[in-house]
């Protein structure tokens, strides 16, 4: 009976259901960090809908997520700039972050 067999993957079907990091992503990550103070990185492992993802949230809660490819590409953009990169999976976020998120209830929209 085949009941437990599991499927062959379809080779023309990709498994990432998201696009990849491009340029456009790290330099949104770059001028977010210039632009603000008290910057930190909260790295997010890639899944099977998303490439590997940065959190950078200001030191007023602002943040912004953009692709970074791989941990080493967000690993680089922090050291470069000097600050912090954390792993979201284990500490989470920041309160700060929700408390921006509850006085910009427009942002969530987008």
């Amino acid at each position: 009976m085949g009941w437990f067999r599991r499927r062959a993957a379809d080779p023309v079907t990709p498994t990432k259901l998201d696009r990849e990091a491009n340029r456009d992503d790290l330099a949104a990550l770059e001028a977010f960090v210039t632009s603000r103070s008290g910057v930190e990185f909260y790295l997010e492992p890639e899944t099977t809908a998303t490439d590997t993802t940065v959190v950078a949230i200001a030191h007023d809660g602002e943040w912004i997520r953009r692709r970074t490819g791989s941990p080493r590409v967000a690993a680089k953009i922090a050291q470069r700039h000097a600050i912090p990169l954390y792993e979201a999976a284990r500490l989470g976020y920041p309160e700060r972050m929700r408390a921006w998120n509850r006085a910009h209830p427009e942002r969530r929209a987008r």
